[in-house]
C-alpha cells in the first residue's frame, strides 16, 4: 500500500504551503543521516519524507496526487527527482551545518563602514543654512604599506592551511562541506612581515577635517550624508559615508515648529489700549508691527515671511508674536494717581460685562 504523503509530514490534507514547509524542516532534521550514523530505519525515513516534499510542495504535483493519488496523475508515480524541495533543503543544510559553511568572503571586496557625527548648530544657521568646520576620527589606508598589511618591499604569504583558496573542506556523512579558514580568515593568505606603522592592520586611525555646507531649512534630528567619508573598504571596496546628524540649539528668545517661529513680545498698557507700532526682533534683524487700539493680552500676530523653510524648499513659513501687556511692579506717585483717576473714571465696566456673561451662565443652569 503507497505511504500517505500528509501522514509521513504529519500534516493534514489543507495545509499551507508554509505548514508543508515547516513540518519537512523539522522531519528532516529529526531523519537526517548525520545524526543518526548506521541506522538504516531513519535513513530510509529520511528519504520518504524527501519524496513526500517534493511532490506536496509543488502544486501541479500535489493536485494530482490529491486526486488520483500519484504526484504524476493517473499513470502512476514517476520517478524520484528531488526537485521541489530546495530552498528548504538549503535551509536544512544551514541549519545542521552552519559551523562549517562558508565561503571565501574575505576576500571579497567590501564596503567600509559608516560613520556619525553630532552636529550642534544654532537656530539662526539652521534657517538660514551654514558652513561648518568638522573634525572626526576615522580609519584610513596606511600610506606605508598602502593599506596591504604588510612592511614596504614585502607581500603576504599564501596560507598553508588552506593553500590559498580561503576555505578548508570537511566530509560530514554524505555531504562534503567548507569552512573558512580559521588561519587567514578567508582571505587564502598570511601576512608574515607585518608593517611596523599599522601593525599588520592596513590601517591607522586618523584625524580628519573637512568644511561641510548646511542646507538651510534642517532641524533637530536632520541627517547630512557626506559619500565617501566613512572608513576604507576592505579589499579595495568603496569607503563608506559620514552622516552629520543636526541638534538645534535652543534660542533664548525664538521657539521653532516646523516652518514656524513663535516669540512673545511684551506691550505696555497704554499701548495696547491706544494702539501702538512697535520694533519686533526677528531672525532677519528687528522688523515693525503694528499694535492696533484695544488688542488684548495673549493676541497673535503673523509676519508674513520672516519663518524657516523647509530642506530643499524656499517659501519661508511666518513668524508668529504673542502680544502680553507688561504690568508694572512699581510705579511712581504720579503713575498711580492717574491710574487711580483712570479707574475712577472707568468704574466697572470691566466687571459689568464679566458678570453679565455669569448672569446668562447661571440663569442657563437655573432653566
Amino acid at each position: 500500500m503507497a505511504k500517505d504523503y500528509y501522514e509521513l509530514l504529519g500534516v493534514q490534507r489543507d495545509a499551507s504551503e508554509a505548514d508543508l514547509k515547516k513540518a519537512y524542516r523539522q522531519m528532516a532534521m529529526k531523519y537526517h543521516p548525520d545524526r543518526n550514523a548506521g541506522d538504516k530505519e531513519s535513513e530510509e525515513k529520511f528519504k520518504e519524507i524527501n519524496e513526500a516534499y517534493s511532490c506536496l510542495s509543488d502544486p501541479e504535483k500535489r493536485a494530482n496526487y490529491d486526486r488520483f493519488g500519484s504526484a504524476d496523475g493517473p499513470a502512476g508515480f514517476g520517478s524520484y527527482s528531488g526537485a521541489g524541495f530546495g530552498d528548504a533543503f538549503e535551509d536544512i543544510i544551514g541549519d545542521f551545518f552552519g559551523a562549517f559553511t562558508g565561503g571565501r568572503r574575505g576576500s571579497r571586496p567590501s564596503r567600509g563602514d559608516d560613520l556619525r557625527y553630532d552636529l550642534s548648530i544654532t537656530l539662526s544657521e539652521a534657517v538660514f543654512g551654514a558652513e561648518k568646520t568638522v573634525e572626526f576620527p576615522r580609519w584610513d589606508n596606511c600610506s606605508d604599506c598602502s593599506g596591504s598589511g604588510s612592511a614596504p618591499g614585502k607581500s603576504p604569504a599564501v596560507c598553508p592551511n588552506c593553500k590559498g583558496s580561503g576555505q578548508v573542506r570537511f566530509q560530514q556523512g554524505f555531504f562534503s562541506v567548507s569552512k573558512t579558514c580559521g588561519k587567514c580568515g578567508g582571505v587564502g593568505k598570511i601576512i608574515t612581515d607585518p608593517c611596523k606603522t599599522c601593525g599588520g592592520r592596513g590601517k591607522v586611525q586618523i584625524n580628519k577635517s573637512i568644511t561641510v555646507k548646511i542646507p538651510p531649512g534642517v532641524d533637530t534630528g536632520s541627517r547630512l550624508r557626506v559619500h565617501g567619508e566613512g572608513d576604507p573598504g576592505m579589499f579595495g571596496g568603496p569607503k563608506g559615508d559620514l552622516f552629520i546628524v543636526m541638534n538645534v540649539e535652543e534660542h533664548v528668545f525664538f521657539k521653532r515648529e516646523g516652518t514656524e517661529i513663535f516669540c512673545e513680545v511684551p506691550v505696555s498698557f497704554p499701548q495696547a489700549v491706544l494702539g501702538s507700532e512697535i520694533e519686533v526682533p526677528t531672525l532677519d534683524g528687528t522688523a515693525k508691527l503694528k499694535i492696533p487700539a484695544a488688542t488684548p493680552s495673549g493676541k497673535l500676530f503673523y509676519m508674513k515671511g520672516k519663518g524657516a523653510t523647509r530642506v530643499g524648499g524656499h517659501q519661508r513659513g511666518n513668524q508668529i508674536v504673542k502680544i502680553y501687556i507688561d504690568v508694572p511692579k512699581k510705579l511712581t506717585p504720579r503713575q498711580r494717581e492717574i491710574l487711580e483717576e483712570f479707574a475712577s473714571i472707568s468704574g466697572d465696566e470691566i466687571s459689568k460685562s464679566f458678570k453679565d456673561k455669569l448672569k446668562d451662565l447661571f440663569t442657563g443652569v437655573e432653566n
